[in-house]
């Protein structure tokens, strides 16, 4: 009896002692790295995959959130259905299967539990060799002690191996289903459940037939143990496998290839772009140059400029080594703008008191200090007004305005509307006529600007924005606007009063059109990628017919523009005062000797104001004296040389004061 005792003692001890060696031995397992490297993805506002990126030995790895409950239930039920219950090693399926291998001769059932799959796939580790499969049970157990079951499954979802060099669930869903695997067929979710057993010899891209087999063994096996209805098992056989492997999602490329070299480390990029925008506009781009030869190259933005988030944005015709160089991400490409900046000239010139869109304007040769600019088609009009000098995109009224204004203020007004312009030396006159490099992003922004109302905000593919600066007023803004409206559309274009500009470029490289409505804007640059001329192309007739088609794929019709400000001067010529009727330039050949100046508040200033409003005052020029606040008339044909005005209140303000002689001056002060 006592020897019985100690017997059993001594085999309880000698249990414990072999449970304590075992756990020390789990313990002890030094782990892989669990920190599986996934595909960096770009994802539209919605969340859709726009583009994801391969891991570094080229293979697609997805990171998973969602996986169709019923594939994750077909494959435990197949591959492991003791997984919730063991803790790695399924004792009960290895005896079984040495069981049937020792009766059979040859290995019939496998023993491996998921964990230990997960295990062997961790360390690329063989099955076939004995040491192999030790490590494999091993890292198993350890896994269980470190990874709830929840986890262990997600790094099957992660890394289980699918043909090629697929790797996941999800990667796997993308390529032979062309769909997320959150909602999976039967069939598919069967033949995903059959692939990681024998990747390679399975592939339905290969071997369809092979693949249709293994995918009906899982199907009857899973009918039979009632883990799916048998009619859902039948008609699930009937369904073809894919013989295909379908391209990952690859829209708005250049894009993509941008965000993701701006943040280099993070796996995941959320932007603003519309994901089926993006397709009809990509569409739009290819369509766009087919009948034009194989160099000429296409770029396209849409934004909303309510909140300056880009919707689309097509950096060319196709994303691939061509004639077109279509790797070159024209959309921030720097090109000349042709025409297209006339219109910031025209909002700043009305800010400044120097004309309003019925100010009578000359358009004949003059020689500005040796620059003699001429009209596109060498034809001068004589007089006319201010709106359809901007409408006929006249060259020497846009100059003399510049003049006016000075070439430094118009760069000033393109860096607060976020252009970075790119100029060699001072700038001149002939930047108003497309004389410097811009992107087509920040054209987009530009004009993006006067529809907001003269506000800018640059425009974002991620995070948030924020108001910027104020370029023009919103009177100024929305004569612009309602100038650019009345434009006459491209021939066979819907007369939808889009406000639009087109322009084209020294020695026909660049052709623009950009335009906008109450809600979106668009532009469309069309050129060489290599800046090589294309004869004949103008703006008008190449990118004007694009611009509208684009706005056609945005929406049926367009949203109206909003309304013009309460103080808006909309009266006709004669009806003008007096300063504003007719524009004189300051060229020499119209120049005074005695110019006004603004005496007071001197420009740069800042201004406490006085209970009556604000003290104005000029010194020179000759009178009566006009004064604009804003680009909105304050007094007019005033004989004296001061005056007191009500403004607004406290913030910065734009003083203009114009004489007797259409001369004028301006000053910006702050008010408190």
């Amino acid at each position: 009896m006592t020897g019985r005792l100690f017997a059993l003692a001594l085999a309880l001890w000698l249990g414990a002692v072999a449970r304590d060696a075992g756990d020390a031995w789990i313990d002890a397992t030094v782990l892989p790295d669990l920190g599986v490297e996934t595909s960096v993805e770009v994802l539209a506002r919605d969340g859709r995959l726009l583009r994801a990126y391969t891991v570094a030995d080229g293979r697609w790895r997805m990171a998973v959130d969602a996986v169709d409950p019923r594939f994750t239930a077909m494959l435990i039920a197949y591959e492991d259905k003791r997984f919730h219950s063991h803790s790695g090693v399924d004792m009960r399926a290895a005896l079984r299967a040495v069981a049937q291998a020792v009766r059979h001769g040859q290995v019939v059932s496998g023993g491996s539990t998921l964990t230990m799959q997960i295990a062997r796939l961790l360390e690329d580790s063989g099955t076939g060799q004995l040491a192999g499969k030790l490590r494999q049970v091993r890292l198993a157990l350890a896994l269980e002690r470190h990874l709830s079951k929840q986890q262990i499954l997600q790094l099957y979802y992660l890394i289980a191996p699918y043909g090629g060099n697929l790797e996941g669930v999800r990667a796997a869903s993308l390529a032979y289903f062309g769909k997320e695997p959150a909602r999976l067929t039967p069939a598919q979710s069967a033949l995903l459940v059959a692939l990681p057993q024998a990747p390679e010899a399975r592939r339905p891209d290969r071997a369809p037939d092979t693949a249709t087999k293994a995918r009906d063994k899982v199907l009857t096996r899973l009918a039979a143990a009632g883990v799916i209805p048998t009619d859902q098992a039948q008609a699930a056989r009937r369904e073809a496998v894919p013989t295909l492997r379908k391209d990952f999602p690859a829209l708005a490329p250049h894009l993509a290839d941008r965000v993701t070299r701006a943040a280099p480390d993070a796996a995941l990029h959320r932007t603003t772009i519309d994901a089926a925008l993006q397709s009809r506009i990509e569409r739009l781009a290819a369509e766009a140059v087919t009948a034009h030869g194989d160099r000429l190259q296409v770029a396209i933005v849409v934004a909303d400029h309510r909140t300056a988030e880009v919707l689309a944005s097509v950096g060319s015709a196709a994303y691939r080594a061509d004639m077109r160089q279509g790797f070159v991400d024209m959309t921030q490409a720097y090109r000349s703008p042709g025409s297209t900046l006339k219109p910031l000239v025209y909002g700043l010139a009305f800010d400044e008191g120097l004309a309003h869109p019925e100010t009578l304007i000359e358009d004949r040769p003059l020689d500005f200090g040796g620059y003699a600019p001429q009209n596109f088609d060498k034809i001068f009009r004589g007089t006319l007004r201010v709106r359809e000098a901007l409408e006929l995109s006249l060259n020497l009224p846009v100059v003399a305005l510049t003049d006016a204004l000075g070439p430094a203020k118009l760069m000033s007004a393109m860096r607060r509307a976020g252009v970075e312009a790119r100029l060699s030396g001072k700038p001149g006159l002939a930047v108003a006529l497309g004389g410097v490099g811009v992107t087509l992003e920040d054209m987009v922004g530009l004009y993006a600007t006067i529809a907001r109302g003269g506000v800018a905000r640059v425009l974002r593919i991620t995070g948030s924005g924020a108001d910027g600066a104020r370029v023009m007023s919103r009177v100024a803004a929305w004569q612009v606007g309602d100038i650019l409206s009345g434009m006459a559309p491209p021939v066979g274009a819907p007369d939808s009063g889009l406000a639009y500009k087109t322009g084209t470029s020294y020695g026909h490289r660049d052709a623009w059109a950009i335009g906008f409505d109450g809600a979106h804007v668009v532009g469309v640059w069309m050129g060489r990628a290599d800046g090589t001329p294309v004869p004949g192309v103008f703006g008008g007739d190449l990118a004007a017919p694009v611009l509208f088609q684009a706005f056609a794929r945005i929406k049926r019709d367009l949203t109206p523009l909003a309304p013009p400000p309460a103080a808006t001067l909309m009266v006709g010529n004669a009806a003008l005062p007096q300063p504003l009727r007719q524009f004189r330039s300051r060229n020499a050949a119209f120049a005074a000797v005695d110019a006004p100046v603004v005496a007071f508040p001197p420009d740069g200033a800042e201004v406490e104001l006085m209970e009556d409003g604000l003290l104005l005052r000029v010194r020179g020029g000759v009178g009566p004296f006009t004064w604009l606040v804003d680009g909105l008339p304050v007094v007019v044909a005033e004989r004296s040389r001061a005056s007191v005005v009500k403004v607004p209140g406290p913030g910065f303000v734009a003083l203009s004061v114009i004489d007797g002689a259409g001369q004028s001056a301006q000053a910006h002060v702050r008010l408190r």
